[in-house]
């Protein structure tokens, strides 16, 4: 019975792998001619031209820069193709960007993968191996990562290590969500509401009041999304996946003086949602269990026993100060946040053939529980704005507290006589200290070197339990352990960049990233509990290239890339337990285009392309060989187009179509590479059709998700006779009607 036990609790419930949602656009469009800021043209006046690709002003290395002068790969989601292409959530984000990709399952628990690198790992212990930043803040657990992108500035993705710049050392790179600051010049206002298939209703607006004469200003917003399932369930009459979701964000900044501002910031999310809609799909013929089961590949509709609940509540407040002081600009940024998480699911999808020995007679549960604290504070003081020597120093501190159980249950007369219940309670403390240093030193006109370092130190303590497992064994297999673990690393970063003229410029790079070791999430017995996995290091090879044409009309960046990676942490089903390991040494190479071209006034054509290589190349794993293997979640090929076009009226309306198609190739689902667990290739299209400029305050959009109604598998994970799995969303349309002051 351990062997059984093991095998299933907690293997089935965290075999569960990545997958694309129907949101999907250019990324190339995002990255080259999303409108993040209006820069002013070269002489003073802002450059509205429609036939120029706008200028894209991003802060990736901590500074404003132009997007094609930031010698770094960078995906940018500027706020008008936030608000328009309705990308609400982190998952809107991972679709719309090659070499993105991430685990939901179940949704409120991301876990991101950045050119195939990316962790599994849930546990209290352990850590993201690519991070997400909400106004420079780091959201250090996976259920943190709440919130609505409306009234969004703009949405970064950088690729690879940020060793030195970010807070928290990652090595697979970093997502950085800008909100919308209040603005000092004057009030402002806005509000939409949509309504769609599947009852969809949603409502959101901001309200921006200055004051003290515009040396200071309020800005509060909102929204609420909600929708009707997406799945039916015959078996309980009632649908599943729907959405409930309440956020906002309160902020206040002030100027009081030239030389001294101040930014405070409030924001919360409340989240409340059904599901998932699992399914069974391929059963193991060499497993007898199969026969107690009926493959059901109707991504409609599900049988589970139970609806299943996703509870989550996130709370936050940061407070951000700066002073100028005459040399260099001070900054003290802090900030506290909350989380408070709760789901359970019905993992099987349950029986759909009442014929079945296995009919209504088979439950698979699981859940999680967690709730955690998180506070951070850093120092830097940095080169003023225009400086032509531009460099930060600063010191990072960085704690947490997370308080996890995962429970899986087993209630299958066919299977066992009695019910298997097995709880891992998870008590884990980080404290994390960091000192970095980062500049970029002009040699001439057109050459320029920069580098970095960091030094981190992350001291981690974890006190795991299974006393509370409701299992049939004997006494000793039952543990109750508290370890302890020091890491730190070194990390830097170093490389060239050289403008031969104007309007283009050429990078190379080296840059180390360090994610420090954890602890088992659900240990098999004492020793594994006590028993750290080691750190994972990672050292990037990049050059790149980033060029504009034809005054603008044509924006065409090119990446070759090559990252060496040690003890890569790889989650992995071993001897029926699901475990973190290091893989001795894993490579990922590739190469990523992005082109935005404007041929003529009011049509932009925008592709993107990522070819990601990713394998282990020293793996080997309770006895068995992965070496040679590809690393899952990591798809060989993305490509997204994005047609649109915009005819202006002589009344002062704007009408613009647009469609945007995803191509996404087969990805593995486990280390494996072995079917069934192997997602065949995707293909998705949007559409929208936007009036612009009506009664000079209002819009309206028609929009289109998943015009082809495609289901592709968005996680999956074999055991117990089956392999257990859920589908994307299905076609969504609506309207969206917007005001504008």
């Amino acid at each position: 019975m351990k062997a059984l036990t093991y095998r299933l609790l907690p293997g089935v419930a965290l075999a569960a792998l990545c997958g694309p949602f129907s949101a999907h656009a250019s990324a190339a469009k995002s990255e080259l001619a999303a409108e993040a800021t209006e820069a002013e043209g070269q002489d003073g006046t802002q450059d509205t031209d429609p036939s120029r690709a706008q200028e894209i002003i991003v802060t990736a290395q901590r500074r404003s820069q132009s997007l094609q002068d930031v010698p770094v790969t960078v995906t940018v989601f500027g706020a008008e193709e936030i608000q328009d292409a309705r990308i609400q959530q982190i998952g809107d984000v991972v679709t719309r960007t090659p070499g993105l990709a991430f685990d939901a399952y179940p949704a409120t628990q991301p876990r991101l993968f950045i050119r195939g690198i990316g962790s599994s790992d849930r546990g209290a212990a352990g850590d993201p191996s690519t991070a997400v930043f909400l106004d420079e803040i780091y959201l250090g657990r996976p259920a943190a990562i709440a919130f609505d992108a409306f009234d969004v500035e703009r949405i970064e993705v950088l690729k690879g290590p940020q060793g030195t710049l970010f807070g928290r050392n990652v090595v697979g790179g970093a997502i950085n969500v800008i909100t919308r600051r209040p603005e000092l010049a004057g009030f402002d206002a806005g509000a939409e509401f949509t309504y769609g298939n599947f009852d969809r209703i949603e409502g959101a607006g901001y309200l921006n009041v200055p004051f003290a004469n515009n040396t200071g200003a309020v800005r509060l917003s909102g929204a609420y999304r909600s929708h009707d399932g997406y799945t039916f369930n015959p078996y309980l009459g009632r649908s599943i996946d729907d959405q409930d979701t309440l956020s906002g964000r309160l902020q206040i900044s002030g100027e009081p003086s030239d030389s001294f501002r101040f930014h405070l910031t409030v924001d919360g999310t409340r989240d409340r949602m059904t599901g998932p809609a699992n399914h069974t799909l391929e059963l193991d013929g060499s497993d007898p269990l199969s026969n107690f089961y009926t493959s059901n590949f109707d991504p409609d509709v599900t049988y589970g026993s139970t609806v299943g609940y996703q509870d989550r509540d996130t709370f936050g407040v940061r407070a951000e100060i700066q002073k100028d002081l005459g040399f260099g600009t001070l900054t003290f940024l802090g900030s506290y946040r909350e989380v408070d998480y709760s789901s359970r699911y019905d993992l099987d999808g349950g029986n759909p053939d009442p014929t079945s020995p296995g009919y209504n007679d088979i439950n698979i549960a699981g859940g999680d529980d967690e709730t955690a604290e998180l506070s951070s504070q850093e120092l830097r003081l940095s080169s003023l704005p225009g400086s032509k020597l531009n460099w930060v120093v600063g010191f990072y501190h960085y704690s947490q507290t997370v308080e996890r159980t995962n429970e899986m249950t087993l209630d299958a007369p066919v299977i066992a006589p009695f019910t298997i219940t097995e709880i891992f309670d998870n008590v884990a403390t980080l404290d994390s200290i960091a000192f970095f240093g980062d500049a970029s030193i002009p040699i001439t006109d057109k050459l320029s070197v920069f580098g970095g370092v960091r030094w981190t130190r992350d001291d981690k303590r974890s006190h795991v339990w299974n006393t509370r497992s409701l299992i049939p064994v004997r006494a000793e297999e039952f543990f109750d352990v508290t370890a302890e673990g020091s890491f730190d690393a070194v990390t830097w970063r170093a490389g060239v960049e050289f403008s031969p003229a104007p309007d283009h410029m050429l990078y190379a790079s080296v840059s180390r990233g360090f994610k420090s070791g954890g602890f088992q999430d659900t240990p098999a017995n004492a020793d594994e509990a006590a028993r750290p996995f080691l750190p994972e290091t990672a050292t990037q090879y990049e050059i790149g290239q980033k060029s504009s044409f034809w005054d603008r009309r044509i924006v065409w960046n090119n990446t070759l890339f090559y990252v060496d990676y040690t003890d890569l942490q790889t989650s992995q089903l071993v001897g029926g337990q699901f475990v973190v390991s290091n893989a001795g040494q894993a490579r990922v190479q590739g190469y990523e285009t992005q082109l935005v071209a404007r041929p003529v006034d009011g049509l932009s054509l925008s592709a993107s392309y990522a070819y990601t290589d990713a394998k282990f190349v020293d793996f080997v794993e309770g006895g068995t060989d992965y070496s040679g293997n590809r690393l899952s979640r990591a798809p060989e090929h993305k490509l997204t187009l994005s047609p649109s076009y915009t005819y202006r009226m002589a009344s002062g309306v704007e009408i613009t179509a647009a469609a945007d198609y995803l191509y996404t190739s087969k990805i593995f689902d486990d280390n494996s590479n072995q079917p069934p667990e192997l997602r065949g290739p995707s293909e998705y299209v949007d559409a929208r059709l936007i009036i612009d400029g009506i009664a000079d305050h209002w819009s309206l959009s028609i929009w289109a998700k998943n015009l082809t109604d495609e289901r592709a598998r968005t996680w999956q994970g074999t055991n117990l006779g089956a392999n257990f799995g859920a589908f994307s969303p299905p076609r969504t349309y609506g309207a969206t009607l917007r005001w504008q002051y």
